[in-house]
């Protein structure tokens, strides 16, 4: 049987801080970034511990983890490929590799359990575009947020983090679900990705016993046109106000230590924990969690069986 490529994507990051203006210019489209928007963005990065160079890390594990998952479940059927959208290798480089090989099958997944059209959707476009003109048939994985695998694993790390909350004296708890806001006009296009974050978290929530939670949103664009709310740091000031001494949160939208997670949740919302007097604690990320992997995996062999046998 011929060997599938698999081409795994991700929004990517740069690999050193000496990356970050050619990065910051992909985002914006080839436009660079002003000095103060650099600055900005680099300062974020600076202050994370380590700078850039384990968030990068942290999606070739993945990939590496996704390979070896295959490798148990279909030995030398998968071979897997990166590609990513802001960064090289980029989303085309990754199809192109394949080519190279000799694939001439494929199945895209991205590291994003829920669809939009303006995420999800986009990588894949530019991955099918690619494909078609070097002769790849290639089968997409577009969601994957209910898998039961996915789910078990969400609501483990929950119950950690709600344990940690209680242990601390830190309750009532509320626990805030979350992922990355996009921009309002989604919802006139009768979108999936606020009702299948909706989903997850209900099932998590279920799974883990949690009967006391909301849905926020975080990570905002700067843009004119207006973003999906209320953001996190809105929620947790009300929640506070309401009497809540911890705050669990969940940002189950991502599933590795990204930039939105690590200074977003970790630096940005933890400060504003400290000025409503309450105890925040955050869920630990998917990684390359063996449920994650095969919830991946079990995604990528239900695509290639439903496309090319």
């Amino acid at each position: 049987m011929a060997k599938i490529g698999v081409l795994v994507m991700s929004y990517g990051t740069p690999e050193s801080m000496d990356g970050i203006e050619e990065y910051y210019t992909h985002i914006r489209r080839g436009h660079a970034p002003t000095p103060e928007q650099l600055a900005e963005l680099t300062e974020r990065y600076e202050a994370i511990v380590g700078g850039v160079f384990p968030l990068r890390e942290n999606t070739n594990r993945q990939v590496a983890g996704l390979q070896a998952a295959l490798d148990a479940a279909a030995p030398g059927q998968y071979s897997c490929y990166q590609g990513l959208k802001h960064a090289r290798p980029y989303i085309e480089d990754g199809v192109a590799a394949m080519a190279a090989d000799g694939i001439n099958q494929a199945v895209a997944i991205v590291l994003a359990p829920h669809y939009s059209t303006m995420s999800v959707g986009s990588y894949m476009k530019r991955a099918k575009e690619k494909a078609k003109e070097l002769g790849i048939a290639m089968a997409e994985v577009e969601s994957y947020h209910t898998h039961p695998k996915l789910i078990e694993a969400l609501m483990t790390r929950v119950k950690t983090a709600y344990a940690a909350l209680e242990a601390a004296g830190a309750q009532p708890i509320k626990t805030l679900f979350s992922a990355h806001s996009l921009p309002v006009k989604i919802r006139e296009m009768n979108d999936p990705y606020e009702q299948q974050l909706l989903d997850t978290s209900a099932l998590v929530a279920e799974g883990a016993g949690v009967t006391d939670w909301a849905f926020t949103w975080q990570s905002a664009g700067r843009t004119r046109e207006p973003w999906l709310g209320p953001d996190i740091l809105e929620t947790m000031k009300e929640t506070a106000e309401a009497g809540y001494k911890g705050i669990l949160s969940a940002p189950i939208g991502f599933v590795s230590e990204h930039l939105e997670v690590l200074y977003d949740i970790d630096i940005e919302a933890q400060a504003a924990a400290k000025e409503f007097h309450v105890k925040l604690e955050r869920i630990e990320m998917l990684g390359t969690d063996p449920l994650y992997m095969e919830t991946l995996a079990d995604s990528v062999q239900d695509a290639a069986r439903a496309s090319f046998v």
